[in-house]
């Protein structure tokens, strides 16, 4: 519409708009796009001095608001940091406006990388804004916008409360720009954001710029995931509930089937042992003539590349599982790329790493690396080294890496927009266990897919696994509830920190200020809301049990009194029982038979071990089938005895099947002579179980005051009552609602000033410690070391520094124990004895994991629980790489990958750089500065990209 067709006061509207905000308008001139609604509604709201919450879809475009900022501050003469979660992300923002602002008003802050940290712009990671805070930085002096990047990284278990610490504590002056992903809650947040930060406005887009289509490959067809009914689905806008494609759930039905009454002879024709792949990329048949829907990794890049839908990012959530990708693709000789393409691509890596070591080269498997980029293929995970994932990152930009195999972690924030995304299952390793993925995360993922500005359309694709439900892909692809909440909680560190800053009262309610409090106390307001309306039906409860001839809810009260008696007394039995039953276990020895009364595994069987612990007793024994099991005390419930013996060979081994049939053998013969329950003098089962009266036989004392409350309830006056069991309901339905009532009341106790009491057992723990003084409100000399130290164990850090456990350590010693600190196993269960340096070292590292042992018994005292054991599984590694070894050496004694060496020797360095700080004046200083210079060579000196997760 041109400016003759708008009314007068619409133009003088865009008129105003244009005068109003002449800094947004030099702006938007820098991009030759249409900047969309939500990010002109943000950036006004920017320079009018608000700040924003920006919650959007990934590739939406968050990140220009971001800019704009920074914009803003360099035009209004003042500074603008940019926050990010992860080191790999704050190096490639950090390249991004050093491309458009020049190095000289660009720095970058991370940690382990310094550049020009002065600067008017410097990007940063959200610990160092953390650690600036509270060392009261002059580098805070003229900052007016800080860009919160992924914001939405506040829920994070372990780093999340440092995006809140910053939040509370940034000067009211300075305005916060957050960026996050789409969450159910952001008007929650934004509205917490308001109440600590001033004006803040809340800006939610849900729709995608570019549309997103949702696919299943089933072998090798490419099935849409929703039905083309769909009007929202067909245009790539799926709404929550949409329909799913017919076709699908037909496979679903047919894999069903097959696996439930298939045939087990060969189908005519099929080669037996081998798969059969009918024309057309059906499901293949195999010997048992089952049909088969998985797809391989070559089909699925042949079919994308045949559609026109790469690039792609193929999410496979096990770093092996990259790697083995890569090599599947290179066995196949999958080649994406043109001869000049590949000309190119050789020439940037070997320009890229050219500052490598050739035999480190060879160690890294450069080779091998440089032959899938060739082809267009990569890996992409956290235990590559840095700098092989910069180029897998510059060449996907480039659009010369044409397929990328890769981890989660790809998907925080790393700039590599997709045309597609495929996901291989929907379920990961989070560390514990194999989870399915939340909608959340498979949103994260897929949100990748669709490059504005190069694509009109993006592609998500579920490779179809067996036993999959299409409606639980379905329900992936259209959830849009997934809140964020708060892990906010206070640590040792924080403490120290804000008690010196503002005293521990101040503190306390700046902590009442946290988004986890302020969640808490929102539900704080439903659940009391819930427990007003209980304590008014309560009193309708007890009025409709009035009775005309006597107080009804005391005639109640001794009838539950009675109830609660008698209970009590058969858990006493039963737990008198118990302690038998487990008493007559610890007198069982090996060759005993005794009967199994219950459980899975009851019968006749000889004892092997009785298995005797305190705790739980678990008796190893050999059954009449040959079984060896290993009971408990649920199999147990009465006590046992032993009914006869038998004799067990020194020699036996439960594991030699021969030896198992020979003794279960002789178990069963022996049995013959044993009379059932009841018979030749053994006792019928279940004798001496809950009975009544004392040893004498005089009642007992819980069937005296029974007895007593039976005589009070008769001669109550309402015993009497006619409409007695019609007053007794609603007096039961008083009693389950005060149940309630009082369940309720704890839990708004329990929520409320959570933070805050959390805090004061921090405080308290401290105190006792010696880090505060008595009263806990001044930091003593002690209290001053540990306000340097930011690691997780931090508290296990500041101990060691106050008792000298490091005093007497060479640097490659220091180097190892300070390793303890900051490793942690990726698979504990399956690590073996770690290899520890001798003599100091290792009596230092003993010394740290007892005090590790003693932090944690009075953090149990204070009921705290932030502290861990320190992992060994490091320490000699870090040694030898401090002592010089070469990295072949090092990693071929490891096993550790390369990236994962990078990163773990950064956190020792990191750490290194905080006890040195936190020494003072003192020998240990010099030595912790001798142990970042040892450590900053080869492959960890020239990794400029630090790891993420």
């Amino acid at each position: 519409m041109s400016t003759d067709e708008l009314s007068p006061s619409e133009r003088y509207s865009a008129y105003r708009r244009t005068r109003e905000h002449p800094v947004f308008k030099d702006f938007s001139a820098l991009y030759d796009f249409g900047l969309d609604d939500f990010q002109v509604r943000a950036c006004r709201e920017i320079e009018e001095g608000r700040g924003v919450l920006v919650a959007a879809p990934t590739g939406s475009g968050k990140t220009i608001v971001g800019e704009f900022a920074i914009h803003l501050a360099l035009a209004t003469g003042r500074k603008a940091f940019y926050t990010t979660p992860i080191k790999a992300l704050s190096n490639q923002k950090y390249a991004d406006l050093v491309e458009r602002y020049g190095s000289d008003k660009v720095g970058l802050l991370t940690g382990d990388n310094t550049v020009n940290g002065e600067a008017d712009v410097v990007v940063m990671t959200t610990e160092v804004l953390r650690n600036m805070i509270y060392a009261d930085s002059r580098t805070l002096d003229r900052l007016g916008y800080v860009v919160m990047d992924e914001v939405h990284y506040l829920a994070d278990r372990s780093r999340g409360a440092v995006w809140e610490e910053v939040i509370i504590h940034l000067a009211e002056s300075v305005t916060v720009v957050s960026l996050s992903a789409t969450v159910s809650n952001a008007e929650e947040f934004g509205e917490w954001l308001a109440t600590v930060r001033g004006e803040t406005t809340t800006i939610v887009e849900e729709r995608r710029p570019v549309p997103l289509f949702q696919h299943v490959m089933v072998g090798r067809r490419l099935l849409d995931l929703f039905a083309s009914s769909d009007v929202d689905a067909a245009a790539g806008f799926v709404k929550e509930g949409a329909p799913v494609n017919d076709e699908l759930l037909k496979v679903a039905r047919d894999e069903w089937a097959s696996s439930r009454f298939k045939d087990r002879r060969s189908p005519k024709g099929a080669t037996k042992g081998r798969g059969k792949t009918p024309r057309g990329g059906g499901p293949r048949q195999i010997g048992n003539g089952r049909r088969v829907w998985i797809p391989s990794r070559t089909d699925v890049i042949e079919r994308l590349d045949r559609e026109g839908l790469l690039p792609a990012i193929v999410f496979v959530f096990s770093r092996a599982g990259c790697s083995a990708a890569v090599d599947q693709c290179l066995a196949a000789d999958v080649r994406l790329t043109t001869p000049e393409e590949r000309d190119e691509i050789v020439d940037f890596v070997e320009a890229s790493c050219r500052h490598l070591d050739s035999e480190d080269l060879h160690v890294l498997g450069y080779h091998d690396f440089l032959d899938g980029l060739s082809r267009g293929v990569a890996a992409h995970h956290a235990g590559m080294l840095p700098a092989f994932k910069t180029v897998v990152e510059e060449l996907y930009l480039r659009g010369l890496c044409k397929v990328v195999f890769a981890t989660e972690t790809l998907a925080l924030g790393i700039n590599m927009p997709a045309r597609t995304v495929v996901i291989e299952k929907l379920s990961k390793w989070n560390g514990e266990t194999h989870a399915d993925l939340s909608p959340g995360e498979y949103t994260q993922l897929v949100g990748r897919a669709g490059r504005r500005g190069l694509d009109t359309e993006g592609h998500g694709v579920v490779l179809w696994q067996q036993g999959m439900d299409p409606r639980e892909i379905a329900g992936l692809a259209s959830t849009r509830t997934y809140p964020l909440r708060s892990s906010f909680r206070p640590s040792y560190n924080m403490a120290v920190n804000l008690v010196n800053r503002f005293g521990r009262e101040t503190s306390r309610e700046l902590l009442e200020q946290s988004f986890a409090q302020f969640q808490a106390d929102r539900a704080v307001v439903g659940l009391a809301r819930q427990l007003r309306k209980a304590s008014e039906a309560l009193d309708g409860y007890a009025e409709a049990a009035h009775c005309d001839r006597g107080d009804f809810m005391e005639y109640a009260a001794l009838r539950h009194q009675i109830s609660d008696v008698e209970k009590g007394a058969s858990r006493a039995k039963r737990e008198d029982r118990r302690t038998e039953a487990a008493a007559s276990i610890k007198t069982l020895r090996p060759g005993d038979v005794i009967e199994v009364p219950h459980g899975k595994f009851s019968g006749m069987a000889v004892v092997i071990e009785n298995g005797w612990n305190p705790e739980s007793p678990r008796p190893f024994v050999i059954t009449t089938a040959g079984q060896a099991r290993r009971l408990a005390m649920m199999d147990f419930p009465e006590p046992v005895a032993a009914l006869a013996r038998i004799r067990v060979p020194k020699s036996f081994n439960h594991r030699n099947p021969q030896m198992r049939r020979d003794l279960a053998s002789a178990l069963r013969a022996r049995s013959r002579d044993i009379p059932p329950p009841g018979v030749g003098g053994r006792p019928p089962r279940g004798r001496g179980g809950a009975g009544t009266g004392g040893a004498d036989g005089r009642p007992s004392a819980w069937e005296r005051e029974v007895a007593d409350l039976r005589r009070r309830l008769k001669e109550h006056p309402c015993h009497e009552c006619p409409d007695r069991e019609d007053h007794a309901r609603w007096a039961e339905r008083w009693y389950k609602l005060e149940k309630d009532v009082l369940t309720l009341q704890r839990r708004v106790e329990n929520r409320t000033n959570t933070v805050a009491r959390t805090f004061d057992r921090v405080c308290d723990l401290l105190a006792q410690l010696g880090y505060l003084n008595p009263q806990a409100t001044e930091v003593t000399d002690e209290g001053a070391h540990l306000m340097r130290l930011y690691s997780e164990m931090d508290l296990v850090a500041a101990e060691c520094i106050r008792r000298g456990v490091w005093s007497s350590l060479s640097p490659s010693g220091l180097a190892a124990a300070l390793s303890t600190l900051v490793f942690e196993q990726r698979k504990p269960d399956d690590a073996g004895p770690p290899r520890l340096p001798g003599g100091d070292v290792r009596e230092a590292i003993a010394t740290m994991v007892s005090i590790a042992g003693e932090l944690e018994r009075t953090e149990r005292e204070h009921k705290l629980d932030f502290l861990r054991m320190p992992d060994l599984g490091f320490a000699w590694i870090a040694y030898r790489w401090c002592e010089g070894d070469e990295l072949d050496d090092v990693l071929g004694t490891s096993g550790l990958p390369a990236g994962d060496f990078v990163r773990w020797m950064k956190q020792v360095l990191d750490l290194a750089g905080q006890v040195a700080d936190a020494a003072g004046d003192t020998p240990l200083r010099r030595t912790a500065r001798q142990v970042s210079d040892r450590l900053k060579r080869g492959v960890v000196a020239m990794s400029g990209v630090a790891e993420g997760a």
